[in-house]
């Protein structure tokens, strides 16, 4: 689903996976377009299967996805795969 909120800014709903396994790790609302570097933890709406392991956020298959900071999650590229209505520009 894609909503447009206030003053031309887009809001896209995603489903964030493991790339190793394709297990559902969260749902993400993503904000604007571009690439999903972080992940802004109060942007997350939905926790499907994650685990915490130090400071890595790691799947239940034992890869690590991304680098847990106090407000945000520091995605791995190329650990993850995301679906939904993130358009193309």
């Amino acid at each position: 689903m894609t909503i447009r909120i206030g003053f031309g800014i887009l809001l896209f709903m995603l489903l964030i996976r493991c790339a190793a396994c394709k297990t559902k790790l969260w749902k993400y609302e993503k904000i604007g377009h571009g690439e999903v570097l972080v992940c802004h933890k109060k942007r997350i709406t939905r926790i499907f299967n994650l685990q915490v392991s130090g400071e890595n956020i790691v799947c239940t298959c034992g890869k690590i996805v991304g680098v847990d900071n106090p407000t945000f999650i520091k995605m791995i590229q190329n650990a993850f795969v995301y679906s939904g209505t993130k358009s193309k520009g």
